[in-house]
């Protein structure tokens, strides 16, 4: 009997440290409920503010931590900026240098996270999105790689959506 109970006290002590549920960072610890704004978008890439925006709150809500809500009703909320568009080739073309058959998107955005009833900025940080894509077709003098950058931009601005639910709800 002794031992079951030595057992059970060692055993309940060995998980003092353990929480259940999320453990947001210290800044984030009063928020429960945050609102999403469409992001300003810096660059000349059109209509790309409502689907970060849109990739934001679908990250956020899986991730669970946070409830996405109106701003009405948000302890926080969350802007941002995109900042740049970058591509750059990765991979040339077997047998000819001069022609790039993969591209490296590079999404550069910064984000804050305001307390609605203080104004206080409780996060801000600059963050990217990467991702790589191949120039399609079967001629590539002709192939459009601008069409392929397009598709692959979902892909980076999830990436990026990602790294910023990552940050605000676990602090890295």
């Amino acid at each position: 009997m002794r031992l079951l109970a030595a057992f059970m006290a060692m055993l309940l002590c060995g998980c003092a440290g353990y929480t259940v549920g999320p453990i947001k960072p210290t800044p984030m610890k009063s928020v429960r409920r945050i609102a999403v704004r469409n992001w300003k978008n810096d660059t000349l890439e059109p209509r790309v503010e409502s689907m970060i925006a849109t990739m934001i709150i679908k990250q956020i809500q899986q991730d669970g931590t946070f409830e996405v809500t109106d701003e009405a009703r948000a302890d926080a909320v969350l802007d941002g900026t995109l900042l740049s568009i970058d591509r750059r080739p990765v991979r040339s073309l077997r047998g000819n240098i001069l022609q790039t058959r993969e591209y490296q998107l590079t999404l550069r955005g910064r984000y804050s996270v305001t307390e609605k009833a203080t104004g206080k900025i409780l996060d801000q940080r600059n963050l990217i999105g990467v991702t790589s894509f191949f120039v399609t077709g079967q001629n590539l003098l002709a192939a459009d790689s601008n069409q392929d950058e397009r598709q692959a931009l979902p892909y980076a601005i999830e990436e990026m959506a990602t790294r910023l639910t990552s940050t605000i709800s676990e602090g890295w």
